[in-house]
């Protein structure tokens, strides 16, 4: 097995120095641009005192200048941990009181949020920022103490690097069920061990040209990234800008020439809603596939229709487990719309359980709770032990197993069906999302007596509508976009309610607690006939 990560940059400079690696819009970097400019990141990052184990902020949007962020943190022996610039400063600045970062890179969009993070004395004086752009920031409380043209001072060779398989390779910030973000630690081993599974099993060599979809704070980019540089592949990244515009999407796998596309289903669904794939379309592509949430059977059947000479695989796996822990490739279309797909089999060395209450196995075709061991379990949360202990627990051949919060079922057929949430997390365009957080942040809000967050399931891009029902403590009942407006400085905007609901007083069941079932089927009702008055007025 591979040692860490960055070895296989090394390795298809070495072999392949011309092919490209890296391609977005006009613009190709070929392995041997990227190993050299890898090389001298790191030595700069080395030379403003950052060191093995330190962990490394970068607010780069997906880019050339990210990957290149991601790679020179490796080498460096540093931890990266990705920052989404479209957060507010509220949620940004927990995450860098938690990570205590050595070091923050950054690009001109990033600017606004941290020129706001900076102007706090525990900041500004702490955490020095590198500038991956030429021109430097018009920033007030901050100058960065190199910018990209410093590299060029950097030599281009490698550096030997002091990290092992085991060390943390990057930490991934969730959303948590406290209102704080929680910091999921993924090790190289972790890394590598999956890709080096999907390389061989998805057979990806470097004839490949692989899509990078997600954005970077999201596990399933990992996949994209080193897969790509294990096989010596090329990968294209999408313009984030192109997620509104399926017909853009369409073009760009077939201007690409793209032979795998892996997104979560939300993508493939709005495509299909704009009916955007032609027959027999993308005659390059050899590979679709799909993870994150739930992929509706009459959507992937609209899709196999259409592109019969590709494989369809559906992936499983929440962020604390790398990726994806277990994988079903589909042997022809489904006849039935309302068949479920299965989420399938353990990819090597991992393994599922479906378990009760005691930790004990239920019979096959039972509900219980799926529990995943093996190699890509995670080594926990970052700096939470508690949390840590909850998730993560001794199972009895002395390993530790790791409790997701789905149901789910053992089929007849001997493949694991996924049936649905344990507990208040959801999954909306992808993201993972606690609603806890997000009732967190709504108790912060002046003007709410009290307040509850409940998910209804949407056919459109969200896959999961999130709906807010308050009770406003001066009885206005006209605050739905002042209470949007000011949870936007703390949340991301995939977070934010799309439905608000002013009543006198929530909905309690017979213990006295909140009655979130009856909110949920307010929702959906209102929904409805949201939907017939839309229908109605075309």
């Amino acid at each position: 097995m591979n040692e860490v990560l960055q070895n296989w940059l090394w390795e298809q400079a070495d072999r392949r120095p011309d092919a490209a690696a890296l391609v977005m819009h006009d613009r190709r970097i070929t392995y041997l641009e990227l190993e050299q400019c890898t090389n001298r990141l790191a030595r700069l990052l080395k030379a403003v005192g950052c060191e093995r184990a330190d962990r490394i902020c970068f607010a780069i949007p997906k880019s050339p200048a990210a990957i290149i962020a991601i790679l020179g943190i490796l080498k460096a022996d540093c931890v990266h941990v990705p920052i989404d610039t479209a957060s507010p400063a509220a949620r940004v600045a927990k995450i860098l009181a938690s990570s205590e970062p050595r070091c923050i890179l950054a690009v001109g969009s990033a600017v606004d949020v941290l020129d706001q993070l900076f102007s706090e004395e525990r900041f500004r004086h702490a955490i020095p920022v590198g500038w991956m752009e030429s021109s430097w920031p018009a920033a007030h409380n901050f100058r960065p103490v190199f910018s990209l043209d410093d590299l060029e001072n950097e030599s281009p060779e490698p550096l030997a690097y002091k990290n092992s398989e085991q060390d943390a390779a990057h930490i991934l910030f969730t959303s948590g069920s406290t209102g704080d973000p929680k910091g999921v630690v993924i090790t190289h081993a972790n890394v590598i061990h999956f890709v080096e599974w999907a390389t061989g099993y998805f057979g990806i060599n470097a004839s490949d040209r692989l899509s990078c979809h997600p954005p970077l704070y999201f596990d399933l980019a990992y996949f994209d990234i080193f897969a790509a540089l294990a096989a010596g592949a090329e990968l294209h990244l999408v313009p984030p800008e192109l997620n509104v515009l399926p017909n853009k999407l369409a073009d760009f796998i077939r201007y690409s020439e793209l032979t795998q596309w892996f997104s979560v289903p939300s993508v493939l669904k709005y495509m299909a809603k704009f009916d955007v794939v032609r027959i027999k379309d993308f005659p390059t592509l050899k590979r679709v596939l799909w993870c994150g949430e739930v992929f509706p059977t009459p959507t992937l059947i609209y899709w196999m229709k259409r592109l019969p000479s590709v494989s369809f695989t559906n992936l499983y796996g929440p962020t604390e487990t790398t990726i994806a822990s277990s994988y079903y490739t589909l042997p022809g279309c489904p006849a039935d719309e309302q068949a479920p797909i299965p989420i399938g089999s353990a990819c090597q060395g991992e393994e599922l359980m479906i378990l009760d209450e005691k930790l004990q196995p239920v019979p096959a075709g039972e509900v219980g709770d799926l529990y995943i061991g093996g190699v890509g379990l995670s080594p926990g949360y970052w700096r939470d032990s508690q949390k840590t202990a909850g998730a993560f627990i001794p199972s009895s051949n002395g390993n530790h197993i790791y409790k997701t919060g789905d149901l789910a079922r053992l089929g007849k057929d001997g493949l694991v069906y996924f049936v649905g949430r344990a507990d208040s997390q959801i999954k909306s365009r992808g993201y993972r999302i606690e609603l806890g957080e997000i009732e967190a942040a709504l108790n912060i809000l002046t003007g709410l007596k009290e307040c509850a967050v409940v998910a209804i399931p949407s056919d459109g891009f969200e896959e999961n509508l999130i709906c807010c029902a308050y009770v406003p403590t001066n009885g206005d009942r006209n605050l739905n976009a002042s209470l949007h407006r000011m949870l936007s400085q703390l949340l991301p905007g995939y977070m934010l309610p799309a439905r608000w609901l002013a009543l006198d007083r929530l909905p309690t069941n017979a213990n006295g607690k909140i009655d979130r079932r009856k909110l949920g089927e307010v929702f959906e009702m209102r929904n409805q006939h949201a939907n017939i008055s839309s229908h109605k007025v075309r």
